[in-house]
């Protein structure tokens, strides 16, 4: 079957298979994280765009998400953050005690910040999706964590593979960070089991295919059975989708009046309200 090339870039690329628009996270290097920092989510919502002009042009058109490589999404990226207090450290010549020191004065309020400006440019991007025109998958091969779990819950829907290694994963926790608003209006608006969300949250628990498909997560029986590629089975869903031939718009508003907390946390206005 033909795939056609829409648009593509270091990090993104975007290919129509017969109603489905596949966008894919790029791998630029082995062991890929698919990390987001300003300038990505830029990129992303420029592509988010570009699939928002498509659907509108191809009624019946579905979203596939999707990533290169062993991670979907690992989260926010904070290396150039914590590169540049290296530089720091070398250009002011601090040593010993004092680095540390130094390191500890600055390095938090550099991280709150750089946390701040991607939550807020991130916010966007779920606010993209939830406010496509169209059905949308997130078929999901490799790790989602953090920024990455909330990227795949954004969608309409998941596809996974069954594999051993965990691969849903909330890990704000781990990483000694607090919940943005809408992070939890999301979880709580796609998790409709208060023990899965207390294992996502306020456990830190690591969510395989099979566990999510048992929080209703997945809901398509076979997603867990096969090992397909969460992709094969995305476009598989999606052909299914297209056939209803949607009204886009209508099914916009219909996802928004689904999740009135997330809309409200998102900042969303419809004709109906949220």
């Amino acid at each position: 079957m033909k795939i056609t090339l829409i648009r593509q870039c270091t990090k993104f690329r975007l290919e129509q298979f017969r109603h489905s628009l596949v966008l894919t996270l790029l791998e630029t290097h082995k062991r890929d994280q698919h990390l987001l920092n300003p300038t990505v989510i830029d990129s992303f919502r420029g592509y988010l765009e570009e699939v928002n002009v498509k659907s509108k042009a191809t009624p019946g058109s579905v979203l596939i998400t999707t990533a290169q490589g062993g991670s979907f999404c690992r989260g926010f990226d904070f290396r150039k953050k914590r590169c540049r207090l290296m530089q720091l450290l070398v250009t002011n010549k601090l040593w010993c005690i004092n680095s540390i020191r130094y390191v500890r004065s600055h390095a938090g309020g550099s991280e709150d910040k750089a946390y701040k400006e991607m939550n807020d440019g991130f916010k966007d991007v779920v606010k993209d999706l939830i406010s496509l025109p169209m059905p949308t998958i997130a078929a999901i091969n490799g790790y989602a964590t953090e920024a990455g779990l909330i990227l795949a819950l954004s969608h309409d829907h998941l596809t996974m593979k069954q594999v051993v290694e965990p691969y849903l994963r909330a890990e704000l926790l781990s990483r000694k960070r607090s919940y943005p608003g809408y992070f939890a209006a999301l979880i709580r608006s796609k998790v409709g089991c208060p023990l899965a969300r207390r294992k996502l949250l306020l456990r830190d628990v690591q969510i395989d295919a099979e566990e999510a498909a048992k929080i209703g997560l997945l809901d398509w029986n076979h997603e867990v059975a096969t090992e397909k590629d969460a992709l094969e089975v995305a476009k598989t869903q999606a052909d299914e989708l297209a056939k209803k031939e949607w009204d886009g718009e209508l099914y916009a508003e219909m996802r928004q009046l689904l999740y009135p907390e997330l809309c409200k946390e998102l900042e969303l206005t419809s004709s109906h309200s949220c």
